[in-house]
This record gives structure tokens, C-alpha cells and sequence, in this order.
């Protein structure tokens, strides 16, 4: 994957975050995104430390390049790292979506979380939030951020199959559960196809979304509307 310099400057794995290439980026908060913390976190957590220019750590830095413009560009002709027509991408088998079709079911954690339980057993219903709210919700329960590494690269392009590891510290309430400060983490398989110059086509996620649910429920309940001074916090608002 192409990164300009000024991009390996700024972010060691993100591309597509600072430069002359992004001068006009819509960002969500307004500015680019500091992963400082977040990256913090990975590089004292992360189980492998793959060599430089490795098909893992490609791999590697392509996800968290995606995830980076799906959660923080605003316009989809600002993502560079996927080939905009025809993309799509789904989630334990459901139905492919278009970027513009992800947005509608709001994007970013919300799109990851669609679910077919009933209402009443879904302790984080999606059909409930926003991309606003959704995003609010984790970034508040993981204030140093939810890192990623890829664990196992089974095949590489056109058709990449990763497994790949989410984690983070629960320091933060979530849906009205008090923050244990413990480790949450969920582990899944991922597909990308991608063209020639590494530009991805189509994405699908497999994973147990109850593993993370799990995790950020267990502690107390707290009294309605504790955790939303949480959510109003600007520090929270802007963790990325």
C-alpha cells in the first residue's frame, strides 16, 4: 500500500491521514484524527511485531487504514484506500452493503453491530442508535481506544484472509453498565478483496458480537443518566 512520507511521519500505520492528499478531507471532528493513544496501546498489547514490508504488517496497516476513513471521513470520495464503485461489505453473512447503504444503518460501530435477536435481548440494539450515538457509546467505554492488530494472514491478494484481534480497557461506562477497567477483546476472520494496486473491492467480517457485548456488561448498573455526562465529556468526543 502507497503512504506518502508525510503520512509514515505522522501515523506508522495509518495512510491517507495527513498531506497534500488530504487538504481537502471532510473529517468528521473537523481535523485528522490522533492515534497516538491508540497506537500506544497496540504497540504495548499487540501479541505479534510483524517485519518491516512483511504481507502481514501490508495487511495490517490496510485495515486499520480502512477503518480509520470509514469512522472519519465524512465524504466517500475522500477514501482512498478502497475502489469506491461496486464496493461493498458485510457482516456474518448478511446481506453485501454499499457504503451509502452502511451509512443509513449508521456507519461505523453501528453497521458492525446488526443483529437479528429480538429487541429485548440485544443490550445494544443498533436500531436504537446513531452513528453519533454508537460512536459515543464505545469511544466512551475504551477512553484509550479499541486497537487492532491482524494475528494470522492465511492467503494474500486478491483475495486476503486475515484473523484479526480487537482490544481495549473498559474505562468507561457503557449503555448504563459501570467501567470494571478490565480487558475487553474480540477476535473474528476477515476477507478483502482488493484489485491490483491494493484498492479494496469487498469486505466481509466474521465474528461473535456477544464476545464484546460481553464484556463491556458486566459491571453494575448504574443510576439513569450516569454515564451520560460521560458521553457529553470533549475528551471522549474526541478520541477517534
Amino acid at each position: 500500500m502507497d503512504s506518502s512520507l508525510t503520512d509514515q511521519q505522522q501515523d506508522k500505520y495509518c495512510s491517507y491521514l495527513h498531506g497534500e492528499g488530504e487538504k481537502n478531507t471532510n473529517w468528521k471532528l473537523g481535523a485528522p484524527p490522533n492515534y497516538d493513544t491508540v497506537n500506544k496501546l497496540f504497540e504495548e498489547g499487540r501479541t505479534k511485531i510483524w517485519p518491516p514490508a512483511s504481507l502481514e504488517e501490508k495487511v495490517q496497516n490496510l485495515v486499520k487504514t480502512w477503518e480509520m476513513e470509514m469512522f472519519n471521513k465524512i465524504s466517500f470520495p475522500d477514501y482512498k484506500s478502497v475502489k469506491l464503485q461496486n464496493f461493498t461489505v458485510s457482516v456474518n453473512g448478511r446481506k453485501p452493503l454499499s457504503l451509502e447503504e452502511s451509512r443509513k444503518l449508521g456507519g461505523g460501530y453501528n453497521s458492525f453491530m446488526q443483529t437479528t435477536l429480538p429487541e429485548n435481548l440485544r443490550g445494544y440494539n443498533p436500531a436504537q442508535e446513531t452513528e453519533h450515538s454508537s460512536h459515543l457509546a464505545f469511544t466512551t467505554a475504551f477512553p484509550r481506544g479499541f486497537a487492532l492488530e491482524v494475528s494470522q494472514v492465511y492467503s494474500g491478494p486478491p483475495t486476503i484472509v486475515y484473523k484479526f484481534r480487537h482490544w481495549g480497557y473498559m474505562e468507561g461506562p457503557f449503555k448504563g453498565h459501570a467501567p470494571t477497567g478490565e480487558l475487553v477483546q474480540l477476535y473474528g476472520i476477515s476477507i478483502f478483496e482488493v484489485d491490483d494496486e491494493m484498492k479494496i473491492l469487498k469486505v466481509e467480517f466474521f465474528f461473535d458480537r456477544g464476545e464484546l457485548l460481553g464484556g463491556l456488561m458486566k459491571g453494575e448498573k448504574l443510576a439513569s443518566g450516569t454515564d451520560q455526562a460521560a458521553l457529553s465529556c470533549p475528551f471522549m468526543r474526541n478520541t477517534g
